[in-house]
């Protein structure tokens, strides 16, 4: 393999959305650069760490409709039996939740958890507290999909968190997605949910590292054997 290949492979991609930051990041770094010369150095390192922020890698994701991916990557912050939003219409009956939490250095390209078609996507303005807190699912700022899948109807909720202050969807209702297909971003640092209706089993524990469009989080069918996958 050459070495271009080599470097190819390595390093991982920026997603267009981050493109703007990072060029706001380098000229920065060149003025600082001009004022007082160590600055300039300072300022690179904080638009590596953009650069690096704003990845987004291939994933292989398992291709099975009873799976649960991870939407996001992060910490498995939260599993249990929660009332939905009212705003996804999901019905007042407790669904399970599993919340992920991205602190500012995961990757915060969200993904698809299951294949279906998109019902509805739902924003409502909120606050901007620790989106670690349980209580940032309903007071935080806040992005709702509900997909119609062959178990039934889920929702994913983007959170915003205490430094993020943009939400991206860029998903539209009445589409066709896969499991996995990446959907939205949230800049910097925030929390999914995915409330999922009865028959799922959770296939993950607290304080577990979820990888997003690859870590199964729950299964709707056991004694499964193995799953072919899809890189996207």
């Amino acid at each position: 393999m050459s070495l271009f290949n080599t470097v190819r492979n390595t390093i991982v991609p920026v997603h267009k959305e981050g493109y703007p930051f990072v060029a706001a990041f380098f000229v920065a770094s060149l003025v600082l650069g001009w004022i007082f010369k160590p600055l300039f150095w300072i300022g690179m390192i904080f638009t590596l760490w953009c650069a690096y922020f704003f990845r987004d890698p291939e994933r292989v994701t398992p291709q099975d409709d009873d799976l649960v991916i991870s939407p996001a990557d992060g910490k498995v912050s939260a599993i249990q039996m929660v009332t939905p939003p009212a705003e996804l219409n999901l019905g007042s009956e407790p669904m399970l939740r599993i919340s992920v939490f991205m602190n500012v250095f995961n990757c915060h390209v969200n993904r698809a958890p299951m294949r279906g078609r998109i019902v509805s996507i739902n924003y409502r303005s909120g606050s901007f507290v620790n989106a670690e807190l349980d209580k940032a699912s309903e007071d935080n700022e806040r992005n709702g999909l509900v997909i119609e899948t062959g178990h039934g109807q889920i929702g994913v909720v983007q959170i915003a968190g205490l430094v993020a202050r943009r939400i991206l969807c860029w998903a539209n209702p009445d589409e066709p997605v896969d499991a996995g297909e990446r959907f939205g971003l949230i800049r910097f640092g925030s929390r999914l949910d995915v409330f999922l209706p009865a028959g799922a089993a959770p296939r993950v524990s607290l304080g577990q590292t979820a990888v997003a469009g690859e870590t199964v989080i729950a299964e709707f069918a056991s004694a499964k054997g193995p799953v072919i996958s899809r890189r996207s």
